[in-house]
């Protein structure tokens, strides 16, 4: 059977140095809107401690960064690849996603969520849903497309995706000091979890969704003026170790086994080839 030419993608080209300039606006918007408009925390304080320094240093300037983010998609034409993104993945896979959500809902700080104001409770469910929504748009969305389309496989796609995922994260050192370096490392990891968040469910709305609960999940212990850690924050911590090794261990076995004319299984042993 003669191989027929792949599709040309529809929408505009965004190379990838492009894509690091998107990736810059991106961040001075967050960043720079954040330092002109936001309130002063303070040496150590939370910077979910009250609703106003939630909105004004988080709300406000992820939220102009979704309609950023939203104009370049737009500009591009990009909406349809974005939002559906159709490659398989085997059946073990389902458990990144299960897992991270299971893990989420029980590491909400409840009692201390309960001893806050409802406007912040609220605030905190809004900053964490923009981010969701604002980093997968600008991540897993443009971000993975920049690199699809650049021709890449699933497997590096997945890589540069995630390791500009956890470098971006390395802005927060202006707010967080050399622990952000940390963070960055953490959360290129987190990152290939919400790609393969996208792979499970093949629309965008998934890895948002994710992203979401799992941030607010870990917010909830720092919101208030006074919180108490719950000990429930371990179980994410735990589950993030367990799908590393997961991950390590199986990553030969994450794209499905199909013959080359991808009509059907690949023979046993023509998956341990596949592109590493």
């Amino acid at each position: 059977m003669s191989e027929q030419p792949s599709p040309v993608p529809a929408g505009r080209q965004l190379t990838w140095p492009w894509f690091l300039a998107v990736v810059v606006v991106y961040l001075a918007i967050i960043q720079g809107l954040g330092a002109l408009i936001g309130v002063d925390r303070g040496s150590g304080g939370s910077q979910f401690s009250t609703t106003e320094s939630i909105v004004r240093n988080g709300v406000i300037p992820i939220g102009l960064s979704i309609v950023f983010g939203a104009a370049v998609v737009t500009w591009l034409g990009w909406w349809g690849s974005i939002m559906s993104y159709r490659v398989p993945v085997r059946r073990w896979v389902r458990f990144v996603p299960i897992s991270m959500l299971v893990a989420a809902v029980l590491a909400v700080n409840y009692p201390n969520l309960a001893d806050q104001p409802l406007t912040l409770v609220l605030s905190l469910i809004v900053i964490t849903l923009f981010v969701g929504i604002g980093e997968e748009l600008m991540f897993r969305g443009i971000g993975v497309q920049v690199f699809k389309r650049a021709g890449l496989s699933e497997g590096k796609v997945a890589l540069w995706s995630s390791v500009l995922f956890g470098v971006v994260h390395v802005s927060n050192a202006f707010g967080e000091g050399a622990q952000a370096i940390l963070q960055a490392v953490v959360v290129s990891t987190s990152g290939y979890f919400f790609y393969l968040c996208l792979r499970v469910g093949s629309t965008l709305l998934l890895p948002m969704l994710v992203h979401g609960l799992w941030d607010f999940s870990l917010i909830s212990n720092t919101a208030g003026t006074d919180p108490e850690t719950s000990p429930g924050i371990a179980l994410p911590i735990l589950l993030q170790v367990v799908l590393i090794v997961l991950v390590i261990v199986k990553r030969r076995s994450i794209e499905p086994a199909t013959r080359a004319d991808g009509t059907g299984p690949r023979p046993p042993t023509a998956h341990r080839t596949a592109d590493r």
